[in-house]
């Protein structure tokens, strides 16, 4: 009998492998698109990018607990790519931070789920972003505490290419070069593909590891395949494989990854979904659902 989605979130406090986290993302996906839909607002291009990212992260890596958010010793998570949120706050409804059934309130007026994440008001958020380039100074910041603290959790920035157009992030990029805070690590969603065109049309960044590496960070060698479970994984043995720090780790994705006609689409960066493209996406979405359920 197949593994489905409803069995694995029940053991959602276990850590799940590569095919498990697949079709996690997979149903997280369709769980995005569906809310951006219902709701008729949002942004779907770079939330569905992300999906394994975030989701080998919350189901596979990070130390957390949902019934207490603000534990000190917790794992920190920015989401420097703020507008994203709908990606974060999947994530966190499913791992048991708030009732799932709130994701039907998305940028309503007066709730807690706004178009950008507030760490005032929703748990499990860990700073309130959407400014881009800001998520990764004050990923540092955190990280800088944890040391002055004693402490040992990770702090995690989910950047995306808005956020190193901007120069405050490589002011940072700087500075964490000179402190080296241990556990500190940036994930680039590099999908190529911005609000008004391509990466290369609005500001090119390449050769993007290589200028890392010249602000003097520990650059992963290889570029990972962002919506690979397994070379997600990959990478995060690479997180545990040396003390250089800080890192940073470039994963190669998909804007608007898992509906054909929304792949590698600026248009699809905040569009509204329509009854029509709801309609045909969701074949789409569930039909992968449907063939990674089938591969356990």
């Amino acid at each position: 009998m197949n593994t489905t989605v409803e069995e694995l979130l029940s053991q959602k406090e276990r850590k799940f492998n590569a095919k498990e986290l697949a079709l996690l993302a997979a149903y997280f996906r369709s769980v995005m698109f569906d809310t951006l839909h219902t709701r008729g607002t949002g942004h779907w291009g770079g939330a569905a990018s992300s999906a394994e990212l975030t989701t080998c992260l919350y189901f596979n890596r990070l130390t957390i607990k949902s019934d207490d958010p603000q534990w000190e010793d917790r794992d920190r998570v920015v989401l420097s790519k703020g507008h994203a949120s709908i990606n974060l706050y999947t994530m966190l409804a499913h791992r048991g931070f708030f009732p799932i059934e709130e994701l039907s309130t998305f940028r309503t007026l007066n709730t807690r789920l706004q178009g950008h994440p507030c760490m005032k008001t929703l748990p499990g958020v860990d700073m309130s972003t959407g400014a881009l380039g800001h998520g990764l100074s004050i990923g540092l910041g955190m990280a800088l505490a944890a040391r002055q603290s004693g402490k040992q959790y990770w702090t995690y920035v989910i950047s995306g290419e808005g956020c190193l157009n901007e120069g405050q992030s490589w002011e940072a990029l700087m500075s964490a070069a000179k402190f080296k805070p241990g556990h500190f690590v940036l994930m680039i969603d590099y999908n190529k593909v911005q609000l008004d065109g391509t990466t290369d049309e609005i500001m090119p960044l390449e050769p993007l590891a290589d200028k890392l590496k010249a602000f003097g960070w520990n650059v992963a060698e290889k570029a990972y395949d962002g919506n690979n479970t397994e070379e997600v994984l990959e990478s995060f043995a690479w997180m545990d494989s040396d003390n250089q720090w800080p890192k940073a780790v470039i994963y190669n994705t998909v804007k608007g990854k898992g509906v054909s006609f929304t792949e590698g689409k600026n248009t699809w960066h905040g569009a509204v979904i329509d009854d029509d493209s709801y309609t045909k996406g969701m074949l789409e979405l569930n039909a992968d659902i449907e063939k990674k359920e089938a591969s356990l």
